[in-house]
C-alpha cells in the first residue's frame, strides 16, 4: 500500500525547512535549502516546492496535503501574505496556497510561522497535550502566539499573543515603529546592538552567546537582560489570561543556559498572583518545529482523511 504523507514547509528569511511527515506526524525526511528571500514570492515558493518534489522522490508516497509558515501578518483563510519585512522581496501580498496548490495538486494551508512553531510544539513538541500555552520566538526578532483550550487562539485581528511588540520593557526604538518592546531587549538583532552599546564592539547574537559562554562581562550582562525581560513578559502574560505554561523557540533560544538563570531569578522573585509556577521549556522539535506545526495545520484541516489513513495503516 502506498504511504500517505503530509508536508510541512518553513519559510525563512534565510532557510526554507521542509519535512515530510506521517499522519501522526512523525517525521520521514526533511531537508533545509537556502530560501530566496531577494528574488520574490514565486521564486521563494518555488525553492520550496522543488524541496517538497525531492522528498517526495527520496520517499515514494501519496501527498495528501501541504501546511506552510510563513513570517510576516498573514491572511490564514485566504492563503495570502498581507505583510512582510523589508528583508522579503514580492512577498507581501503573495497568494501562497493558491500557488502551491496549482504546483501539486493537493490542498495547502498558511500559517503564520510563530503560530505554526506553537502549534507544532504544542501537538507533538516539549508542551504536546498542554490545554493552554504561550509560545514565544526570540529570532531576529520576537514573536508570541497563545494556545488556549488545546487550540491556537488568533483574536479578532489575528495579533493575539504577540507580547514581544507591546511597550513596558524601557524606552529603547523598536523596528515596528514603537519604543520600548521586548524585542528591544530580547531578539537577536537588539542582543547584537546592546552588546556593542556596552563593549563597543560589533558582534553578531551568536558571537555574543560565544562570548558571555568564556566570560566576557558584558556579554554576560546582556544576556542577562534578555533573559528577564522575557521573565517581565511571561507575568505580563500570566496576570492577564493565567497561562503559566511557556515554550520558547528561535535562534537565540539556542543559547538557553544563557538565559535560563535571569528568567528563572525573575519568575520566583516575582511569581504570578495565580500562585501557580510559570513552566518555561525550549523546544522540542528544534529546527523543525515550524514545519511540523504546518503540517499539522493540514493535519487538522483534511482531518477525516489522515484519520482513515492512520486507521488503514494500523489495521
Amino acid at each position: 500500500m502506498t504511504r500517505a504523507v503530509l508536508a510541512g514547509v518553513d519559510i525563512g528569511g534565510t532557510t526554507t525547512q521542509v519535512v515530510l511527515c506521517d499522519p501522526a506526524l512523525g517525521v520521514l525526511d526533511r531537508v533545509g535549502v537556502p530560501t530566496p528571500a531577494a528574488d520574490g514570492g514565486a521564486a521563494m515558493v518555488g525553492a520550496a516546492l522543488d524541496a517538497v518534489r525531492l522528498l517526495l522522490g527520496r520517499t515514494p508516497a501519496r501527498l495528501l496535503g501541504v501546511g506552510v509558515g510563513a513570517a510576516g501578518v498573514v491572511d490564514a483563510r485566504a492563503g495570502r501574505v498581507l505583510v512582510a519585512s523589508d528583508s522579503f522581496r514580492g512577498w507581501a501580498g503573495f497568494a501562497v496556497t493558491a500557488a502551491v496548490e496549482e504546483a501539486l495538486g493537493v490542498p495547502a494551508f498558511l500559517d503564520n510561522d510563530v503560530n505554526a512553531f506553537l502549534r507544532g510544539e504544542a501537538t507533538a513538541g516539549s508542551v504536546a497535550g498542554a490545554p493552554h500555552v504561550l509560545g514565544l520566538t526570540l529570532g531576529t526578532g520576537v514573536g508570541g502566539a497563545l494556545w488556549l483550550d488545546g487550540r491556537l487562539y488568533g483574536g479578532p485581528h489575528g495579533a493575539a499573543g504577540e507580547i514581544g511588540h507591546v511597550p513596558g520593557f524601557g524606552d529603547l526604538p523598536c523596528t515596528c515603529g514603537g519604543r520600548g518592546h521586548l524585542e528591544t531587549l530580547a531578539s537577536g538583532r537588539a542582543i547584537a546592538a546592546r552588546y556593542a552599546d556596552r563593549a563597543g564592539v560589533p558582534l553578531t547574537a551568536r558571537e555574543v552567546a560565544e562570548a558571555a559562554a568564556a566570560g566576557d562581562v558584558h556579554a554576560v550582562g546582556v544576556y542577562a537582560e534578555a533573559g528577564a525581560a522575557v521573565a517581565r513578559a511571561l507575568l505580563v502574560t500570566a496576570g492577564l489570561l493565567d497561562v503559566t505554561t511557556v515554550v520558547v523557540g528561535g535562534g537565540v533560544s539556542r543559547s538557553w543556559a544563557l538565559l535560563e538563570h535571569s528568567i528563572h531569578a525573575a519568575l520566583t522573585a516575582e511569581p504570578p498572583v495565580s500562585g501557580h509556577p510559570i513552566g518555561v521549556r525550549p523546544s522540542g522539535l528544534g529546527v523543525d518545529a515550524v514545519a511540523i506545526g504546518a503540517a499539522a495545520r493540514a493535519r487538522a484541516e483534511l482531518g477525516p482523511v489522515t484519520e482513515r489513513v492512520a486507521e488503514i495503516r494500523q489495521a
